[in-house]
């Protein structure tokens, strides 16, 4: 069974910002293996961090030479500036239980049979801004940690884009596609209308 790097939703209304790159990680030093860079096929550096599940994966099978497919959670202040937070690595032959054949499918031929390519996101949450001059949007996103001492509930993601402004306040699944340090909207659908007017 190949396990799908950017799982299925399970509720209807359910945030989340989740995406795949093909890169090399780079760590700022061999002391300090979780703070780095990810540096993609193009030689784009997005400023990266690694996350405690993850740092245990890097340490024991990660050879840095080597390019993978990271699972990233997004986080930026602008489109220029895009920072990454690493949740996994997706291997399905040295990671997972997927087995092994001598043919060694190409990795990226795997990923779109699941219906995703390199640099995508998918992003849900409500649409909180629209700059319709700009083209730029702001996606607020929950998450679903409700303690109450976590300062980071939620965040906001900045996105390149065009969406009418009928649709501030609904929440949406965005289709995303990343481009050097911006985040690009592909295409997006309308799960709920006016969530303000819910709540």
């Amino acid at each position: 069974m190949l396990k799908n790097p950017i799982p299925e939703v399970t509720n209807q209304l359910q945030h989340r910002a989740i995406g795949i790159i093909n890169g090399k990680f780079t760590p700022h030093g061999s002391k300090q293996l979780n703070r780095g860079f990810l540096i993609d096929n193009k030689g784009e550096k997005i400023e990266t961090v690694v996350l405690g599940k993850a740092l245990s994966l890097l340490k024991k099978h990660i050879d840095l030479k080597k390019s993978y497919y990271w699972i990233v959670y997004p986080k930026n202040k602008n489109t220029q500036n895009l920072h990454l937070q690493v949740a996994g690595i997706w291997d399905p032959y040295q990671l997972n239980d997927f087995p092994n054949d001598s043919s060694k499918t190409n990795i990226s031929k795997l990923l779109e049979e699941l219906g995703l390519k390199d640099n995508y996101f998918s992003v849900r949450g409500e649409l909180v801004f629209v700059n319709t001059q700009k083209k730029e949007i702001v996606v607020k996103i929950s998450t679903s940690v409700k303690s109450k001492n976590s300062k980071n509930k939620n965040f906001k993601l900045v996105i390149k884009g065009d969406i009418s402004l009928e649709h501030l306040h609904s929440f949406i699944s965005f289709d995303i596609n990343r481009d050097g340090n911006s985040l690009q909207l592909i295409n997006y659908q309308v799960i709920e209308k006016n969530l303000s007017e819910k709540n």
